[in-house]
C-alpha cells in the first residue's frame, strides 16, 4: 500500500515537472515572437526576388541610357536615296567633322584617364610611405622549365665541337696556290725567249 502511494506521488511529481516544462517551452515560443524560421525563409525569398527585380530595372535603365547617348552622339541616319551629289558631299563633310570631333574627345578622355591613374598610383605610394608599408611589385609568371632548357642549350653549345674548331679562311690557301701557279711578268718574257731559242 505504501509502495503504491509512493509510486503515485512520484508520478504526480513527474506530471507536474512535465507540465512546467511544457509551459516554459510555450513561453519561449511566445517570446520568440513574430520571426519564426518559416517566416525568415519567406522573408529571404522575398528579399531575393526584390533584389533581382531591382537589378533587372537597373540594367534596363542603363541600357536605355546607353541607347540614348549613342543616338545623341551618332545622330539619326541621313536619307541619301534621293540626295544629289552636293547634298552627299555636305553629309560626308558633316560626318567627317563629327568623326574628327569625337576622336579629339576620345583622345582628351584617354589622356585624363591616364593622368588620373598616375595620380592614384602616386597617392597610393605616398600613403604607403607614410604608413611604412611598401608595395610589393607584381611578379611575372615564369616557366619553370624554360630556364632549365636554356641552360641545357648552353651546355650543348659548349660541347659542340664545331664551335670549338678554329675558322680557316679558304682564301689564304687559294692565294698561295695561285701565287705558285702564276709567275711574274718578267719571268714570262724569259720563258718566251727560251721557247723561241729552242724552236730555232
Amino acid at each position: 500500500m505504501e509502495k503504491k502511494r509512493k509510486q503515485q506521488e512520484i508520478e504526480r511529481k513527474r506530471a507536474e515537472v512535465r507540465k512546467r516544462l511544457e509551459e516554459a517551452s510555450k513561453a519561449k515560443k511566445a517570446k520568440k515572437g513574430f520571426m519564426t524560421p518559416e517566416r525568415k525563409k519567406k522573408l529571404r525569398l522575398l528579399l531575393r526576388k526584390k533584389a533581382a527585380e531591382e537589378l533587372k530595372k537597373e540594367q534596363e535603365r542603363k541600357a536605355a541610357e546607353r541607347r540614348r547617348i549613342i543616338e545623341e552622339r551618332c545622330g539619326k541616319p541621313k536619307i541619301i536615296d534621293d540626295a544629289n551629289e552636293a547634298e552627299l558631299q555636305t553629309i560626308c563633310r558633316e560626318y567627317h567633322e563629327r568623326i574628327c570631333r569625337l576622336e579629339g574627345d576620345k583622345y582628351d578622355i584617354e589622356w585624363a584617364m591616364k593622368l588620373r591613374a598616375f595620380e592614384i598610383s602616386d597617392l597610393n605610394s605616398q600613403v604607403n610611405d607614410l604608413r611604412g608599408k611598401f608595395m610589393k611589385p607584381t611578379l611575372k609568371k615564369v616557366s619553370k622549365y624554360e630556364n632549365k632548357f636554356a641552360k641545357l642549350q648552353k651546355k650543348a653549345a659548349e660541347f659542340n665541337f664545331r664551335n670549338q674548331l678554329k675558322q680557316v679562311k679558304k682564301k689564304e690557301f687559294t692565294l698561295e696556290e695561285e701565287d705558285k701557279e702564276r709567275k711574274p711578268e718578267w719571268s714570262k718574257k724569259g720563258d718566251e725567249k727560251k721557247v723561241k731559242e729552242e724552236s730555232s
